[in-house]
């Protein structure tokens, strides 16, 4: 009995300290799923098992440190039971649930999730944040490495271009750019549109203190017709992702519902980040925590719109916009504290950005001149007039600014960054 009580003993303190190699295979496991339900219910079932040729990330970093996002995975050792990976996000569904639709229609989005390939059986673990902002378990299920259903296809091969290299992706932020909207004869322009976009995101504070730690891919998908969807002037394209404005029916919300065809062309290149380059002149975009950042390549304010959604997908930054035409209905209870880290209805502000104030700063902050370039507590953000409050009177997560984001918000994009390239 001692004997087997110092074996397992000496198992758990492997497991407790055991690293990438022990655990898992270089490569990566994408878990497809369906998200399903409507405003009040929601639930996820199986798609698809699929084996990726290498894992790109930090794997140094298996734990994600942000509380962020609308849902969180969990993978587990199936023997010991210790935690040895997680991350969160956010996607299409969670907001679908707070427009007018959802409280009449069910409808079922398709969402990825991604993990090192383990060596051993697992258990996975799926969370929803509640209205009250507490994780709620949702789903699990065990995986099985040796699974002969586990798919080994690359279902779209394309051309893959390093945009910029600065080293090994394990160890630098990886963003793929995916073409959408562009024919076969318009991959010129797609190069061209892509360097730009680079640019445009080098360029802005805080990434330009990042040059060298970022690498940039981009993955040439050929689509039939040029441009994108346009419902409300009727307008219809063929194109590979299926993108679309009037995303629930906001003229400007330019989004695709086809997620795995997205997840197939990005896995043609090392990716930590998606962006989604639109061949198209008409405004718009959107941005999703972990999952996605979509926007039009021509619009005369393009280089704002890919830095505000990119703050979005990258570091889950709030909308601080107010008094705005959108379709999510109450998307911040004033009694719950906002995940976000550049929002707070002041119920847990301890946690926010109360340590950047100045001394004898005012909460809620008044918009006067004194304080317009100070960082604050301004009354307006997430889309809500009164309740919600914002860091400073102006940002790039408010208004159509370029290379205006607010102290708080340079924080956040830093340390996602870091998180990745360390």
């Amino acid at each position: 009995m001692r004997y087997f009580t110092c074996i397992l003993l000496i198992f758990l303190s492997f497991q407790c300290f055991a690293g990438f190699d022990d655990l898992f295979l270089n490569r990566t496991l994408r878990i497809d799923y369906y998200h399903s339900g409507n405003a009040k219910t929601e639930s996820f079932s199986l798609d698809e098992l699929i084996q990726e040729p290498t894992w790109d990330r930090n794997k140094n970093q298996l734990v994600y440190p942000f509380d962020y996002g609308k849902y969180k995975f969990q993978a587990f050792d199936s023997l010991s039971d210790e935690l040895i990976y997680q991350t969160s996000y956010s996607t299409l569904f969670g907001e679908w649930q707070t427009t007018p639709e959802a409280t009449t229609n069910n409808r079922s989005f398709h969402e990825t999730v991604l993990m090192p390939f383990p060596k051993s059986t697992i258990k996975v673990e799926f969370y929803s944040r509640t209205p009250a902002n507490t994780w709620e378990k949702k789903w699990s299920f065990y995986i099985y490495p040796n699974d002969i259903l586990i798919s080994k296809e690359n279902a779209y091969q394309c051309k893959t271009r390093q945009l910029l290299f600065n080293g090994d992706p394990s160890h630098n932020l990886d963003i793929v750019i995916i073409a959408e909207g562009y024919t076969k004869w318009q991959m010129p322009k797609f190069r061209r549109d892509a360097k730009r976009f680079m640019n445009y995101i080098l360029d802005c504070e805080p990434f330009n203190n990042y040059k060298e730690k970022i690498n940039f891919w981009t993955v040439e998908a050929h689509s039939e017709e040029s441009g994108t969807d346009q419902p409300g002037q009727g307008i219809w394209k063929k194109t590979i992702l299926n993108s679309h404005f009037y995303t629930f029916y906001s003229d400007r919300y330019l989004t695709t519902y086809d997620n795995k065809t997205l997840r197939h062309l990005a896995s043609n290149a090392a990716y930590d980040q998606i962006i989604v380059l639109v061949n198209t002149g008409k405004y718009g975009g959107g941005g999703f925590y972990n999952s996605f950042a979509m926007f039009s390549s021509d619009d005369n304010l393009s280089n704002f719109v890919v830095v505000h959604e990119f703050g979005h997908a990258l570091a889950g930054l709030g909308d601080e916009y107010y008094g705005s035409d959108v379709a999510m209905q109450n998307f911040y209870p004033v009694d719950v504290e906002p995940w976000e880290p550049n929002l707070t209805t002041l119920k847990e502000f301890n946690k926010k950005w109360k340590d950047m104030l100045k001394p004898g700063t005012p909460v809620p902050t008044p918009v006067e001149s004194r304080y317009v370039n100070d960082v604050g507590v301004f009354e307006g953000g997430g889309y809500a007039t009164k309740g919600v409050y914002r860091p400073m009177v102006d940002c790039t997560m408010k208004s159509t600014k370029y290379n205006a984001f607010c102290p708080v918000c340079k924080k956040a994009i830093s340390q996602a960054i870091e998180f990745y390239t360390k």
